[in-house]
């Protein structure tokens, strides 16, 4: 049986144990939710054709895309532009350009003359740094995406 000072001291440990545990998941649940906002974006918003329509993922096929060009997006401020085209049909109606945020550009460790590689999903397309294979953009349908909308809670 424990001695009423020892079972205190436990019991003080482990409330500062969860207490730091709780900090961490909040932490986590926050380092989560910021990634979300740089790596995520609606298929009219991120996708558009070489005649500027949004593709809605009708257009996007599986494959390699080559970075074509890189600019900052005028109409995003922190955003990038890229044009890809297919590696594996190069001509005009293969492509497209695609607008992430800076962050999700830097994160994929991207550039011009690089490729990427675009898999369609259930929920849209997801979009990965072709030599890493590490998923740097996902691209949701909008119907997805009007369901991701943040909700302020009052506690």
């Amino acid at each position: 049986m424990l001695k009423p000072e020892k079972y205190l001291a436990c019991l003080a440990a482990f409330i500062g144990l969860s207490s730091g545990l709780a900090q961490a998941a909040s932490s986590a649940a926050s380092s989560a939710s910021e990634s979300i906002t740089t790596s995520v974006g609606s298929a009219s918003g991120s996708i558009q054709t070489s005649s500027g329509s949004s593709t809605k993922g009708q257009r996007l096929a599986d494959g390699d895309y080559r970075i074509v060009a890189v600019a900052a997006a005028a109409e995003r401020p922190g955003s990038i532009r890229m044009k890809l085209q297919a590696v594996a049909d190069n001509n005009e109606n293969s492509e497209l350009f695609l607008t992430v945020p800076q962050a999700a550009f830097d994160n994929g460790r991207l550039a011009q003359g690089g490729t990427v590689t675009a898999r369609k999903r259930p929920y849209g397309a997801e979009f990965a740094n072709a030599e890493t294979r590490q998923v740097f953009f996902l691209v949701l349908d909008d119907d997805w995406y009007r369901e991701l909308r943040s909700n302020a809670v009052a506690l």
